[in-house]
């Protein structure tokens, strides 16, 4: 839609029908689609394409971001820690990981780019960045289980831990 059929149709002076404008939304990535681009952010570091400190971290990445997929349910399903979650998996890790191997392996392990550091210490950084912040959100996915047992634990001590009648 141009501007001057938005500017028709908002002060009600469009003439004859309005074409439907069908709006296509993205799609929310399934499970399979969040393993999927794991495997594939684990395959582009596979093979020595990358210096090992990456392909550590990105393998620290990608356990944790397995690990919470089953929980996901726990941090709300249209949370900010879920969207975090499937970003990372599908966005944030494979555009880090390409923008790296794009450039030439000695350039960018050598050359300074920003303050003093290189492409590497820039990815390396990047990498913990995201680490830390799936074990963060894998951390609160799994304390809403531990509260659960917390919780049933008290219930059942204060329903059965005192008993008016003494066993032998």
């Amino acid at each position: 839609m141009g501007l001057s059929s938005w500017w028709a149709r908002l002060t009600g002076s469009a003439r004859g029908p309005v074409a439907d404008e069908s709006v296509v939304l993205d799609t929310v990535p399934t499970e399979a689609d969040l393993l999927a681009a794991l495997e594939a952010s684990e395959a582009a570091v596979a093979g020595g394409q990358v210096p090992a400190p990456v392909a550590s971290r990105v393998r620290r990445i990608t356990r944790t971001v397995r690990e919470t997929l089953p929980r996901v349910r726990n941090l709300g399903l249209g949370s900010a820690e879920a969207y975090a979650l499937t970003a990372t998996a599908t966005t944030y890790l494979p555009e880090a990981l390409e923008a790296y191997t794009r450039l030439p392996r000695q350039w960018a392990d050598s050359r300074p780019v920003d303050g003093g550091r290189t492409s590497l210490m820039l990815l390396i950084d990047t990498l913990d960045l995201l680490a830390s912040s799936m074990e963060t959100i894998f951390d609160a996915a799994v304390r809403v289980d531990a509260n659960a047992l917390v919780v049933q634990g008290r219930f059942l001590q204060e329903k059965f831990g005192r008993s008016s009648v003494e066993l032998p």
